[in-house]
């Protein structure tokens, strides 16, 4: 944990090397990376990934970001330099134990019910729980994760989160981790906003003071 923070910060959606920067500066926790999933605005290639990841704080974890991949991603991300990997959708369990990395197991609205199904895999190390649309800005119904029952895995808060909601969700859900994407993009949607990540971190530092 960060001295001033209580919750650890996952900004995810990189797309160029000069985001790095604007991470190691605020003392983010993970780094995430959209990949293989063209219809998303921040997909990128491995390449582009490893070029970010290179400019990255070695304190700062890598997080592979896939959508029901297939066999021949999961060796792509194998052998790479990833941290994790973020799994939203579908994966069949050969595929799941392909992986050599440990695995956030991504889950909306409208699959949650199927948490159970991960639940007491030793390769599942997290949860991300996101909007119905991954990817959106949409914020969900937080009070959905009042059932879900806290084990030993990182509980991780995606989901339209910002400047304006992140100290609330941090009240209401208590997680260990926040997961921003658009929160901190520019207004026009294209690249992250060194002012808008600042002031994402600012809020998380008064949160924990008052």
């Amino acid at each position: 944990m960060k001295d001033n923070r209580a919750v650890l910060v996952k900004v995810c959606g990189l797309t160029d090397t000069v985001e790095a920067d604007y991470l190691n500066k605020n003392k983010v926790d993970f780094a995430g990376f959209v990949l293989f999933f063209p219809k998303s605005k921040r997909n990128i290639s491995i390449e582009k990934a490893e070029q970010i990841m290179a400019e990255l704080d070695e304190n700062i974890k890598k997080v592979a970001v896939i959508v029901s991949p297939d066999e021949s991603e999961i060796q792509q991300i194998n052998g790479s330099g990833f941290d994790y990997v973020q799994i939203h959708g579908e994966i069949k369990d050969r595929l799941l134990e392909q992986i050599s990395k440990p695995v956030f197991k991504a889950f909306n609205i409208k699959d949650i019910k199927n948490i159970h199904k991960y639940q007491n895999n030793a390769k599942i190390v997290g949860y991300v729980f996101d909007a119905a649309a991954p990817g959106s800005g949409k914020v969900f119904d937080w009070s959905i994760l009042n059932g879900i029952k806290r084990d030993a895995k990182t509980f991780i808060l995606a989901g339209g989160l910002n400047d304006s909601n992140v100290r609330e969700a941090v009240k209401l859900v208590n997680p260990d981790v926040v997961d921003v994407s658009s929160g901190v993009e520019y207004d026009s949607g294209r690249g992250k906003d060194p002012e808008k990540i600042k002031q994402f971190i600012r809020q998380l530092e008064i949160n924990n003071k008052i």
